[in-house]
């Protein structure tokens, strides 16, 4: 029978899985190696335990003791995993950014969970890092784990991860991309497969706000890089000692808002629910396309699993708040939506054009559809009116279809914004919605213009 003795021994050969769609515009074969299919849903597994075992051996962990850790959710979940198997107890302090189902998931598990503040100074009493020392200082027989500069975070990775790579891709890798936090994942897997071929490039996703591009490049922590971001899990405002430098041949910065929705885009084109890292490691393959080549085999290692960002990255509403939902993602609907029981303005054909204008000036609007036996015939708008008006007195008194334009495309609730605008230029300045059972309303250049600003 294959029986595993308890859950641990689930951890690491995880799947490696080839990207399709989402890579369709990248020269390069790109894998995926799915770190969620580990028990606790994320990479973090690896190294808690290997904390957690290494320092049982030197016997800085007892029985019946205390684990005390700083983490961004996932660490906490492994080291939760381990907790319960050998019979500890787990303090956990997570910064207010990290997603609520990480806090919840954490309490699930039996941890005891401390909120602490996100825009402080890593000194300051308050942090997640100060917080963690206190506990320890504090609770007897307590040890904080210290992912951030505990050997055994990259140690984890350089004898598991690493060699399950290389073994997946029969040593044919050329790149290796990941978001950097304590820098574990990539310093351990980065220096086994620099060991195996020294030619591999090793790339890390840093996210604007943190300290680690420009360390990396000129030496200098600057200060002035520092400040608050959304993006959980990677980029950071300290240099832990797990980060290698050496080993790490370029950082990228990836937005909040690319990453967000790189992350979804996964969910869509490839069934991948994965964290919000995810999407900014993929996005480094976009930024930095004009590296690769046909021949190269690109590994991007994705963190952790979607369910504990459903609130967030998932949420349109969460998203929208912060702006990363625009003009790319809003529909004609979106753009109706405030108006969809109102009646269609428009003028017949054979009226006379003071009509339109009465029409136009009343309603406050610039462009009208024209019609005739119930069709849409043409179009009217006041930049085509103005020089017939100021060039023949009589124009107010004639009929409207002498001085139509070719009537409005006709768009789909559904179409999208971004092909909405390519139907609008310097002869069509609206596009008419067709909402179904002979009803219509308009989309006009200024509503465009408005949505995306």
């Amino acid at each position: 029978m294959d029986i595993k003795n308890n859950i641990l021994e689930t951890i690491g050969n995880t799947p490696m899985v080839k990207l399709n769609k989402i890579a369709e515009d990248l020269p390069c074969t790109v894998l995926g190696k799915i770190e969620y299919f580990n028990p606790g849903h994320s990479v973090k597994d690896r190294m808690a335990l290997k904390m957690v075992e290494d320092a049982e051996a030197r016997g800085d962990l007892k029985p019946g003791g205390t684990i005390i850790e700083c983490t961004s959710g996932n660490t906490g979940m492994g080291l939760a995993l381990a907790a319960i198997v050998k019979g500890y107890k787990l303090h956990c302090t997570l910064s207010d950014k990290q997603s609520k189902e990480k806090m919840d998931i954490l309490k699930a598990v039996g941890a005891t969970v401390h909120v602490c503040p996100t825009n402080v100074e890593p000194e300051h009493p308050d942090s997640y890092y100060s917080v963690a020392k206190r506990l320890n200082a504090e609770i007897p027989n307590s040890y904080w784990v210290n992912q951030y500069d505990n050997a055994s975070n990259a140690v984890a990775h350089y004898e598991s991860t690493g060699p399950e790579i290389w073994k997946q891709t029969d040593g044919k890798i050329t790149h290796f991309v990941v978001g950097v936090g304590t820098g574990g994942t990539i310093s351990g897997v980065g220096k086994y497969l620099k060991e195996q071929n020294p030619n591999v490039k090793i790339w890390g996703a840093d996210s604007y706000g943190s300290v680690f591009k420009k360390y990396h490049e000129t030496g200098i922590f600057d200060e002035k890089e520092i400040y608050s971001y959304i993006t959980e899990g990677i980029g950071e405002d300290i240099l832990p000692k797990n980060v290698d430098f050496s080993v790490i041949d370029h950082f990228e910065k990836i937005t909040d808002r690319d990453g967000a929705l790189v992350t979804r885009e996964l969910a869509l084109k490839e069934g991948l629910l994965l964290g919000y890292s995810a999407g900014s490691a993929f996005q480094v393959l976009r930024q930095m396309k004009h590296e690769l080549k046909p021949e190269d085999v690109v590994v991007v290692l994705f963190h952790d699993h979607g369910s504990r960002y459903v609130g967030k990255v998932f949420n349109d509403d969460w998203m929208r708040d912060r702006g990363f939902l625009n003009d790319g993602n809003k529909t004609a609907k979106d753009l109706i939506a405030d108006r969809m029981e109102l009646p269609l303005l428009k003028v017949n054909s054979g009226e006379p054009v003071h009509n339109a204008i009465a029409i136009m000036r009343k309603f406050d609007v610039s462009q009208l559809p024209v019609m005739e036996d119930s069709k849409f015939i043409g179009s009217l708008d006041d930049v085509n009116l103005l020089p017939a008006l100021a060039t023949d007195p009589t124009a107010r008194d004639k009929a409207v279809s002498n001085y139509m334009q070719a009537p409005y495309p006709v768009v789909q609730l559904s179409d999208p914004i971004s092909s909405i605008a390519k139907r609008i230029d310097e002869v069509n300045g609206a596009v008419l919605v067709d909402m179904g059972q002979g009803k219509y309303h308009i989309i006009t250049r200024h509503d465009l213009v408005a949505a995306m600003s």
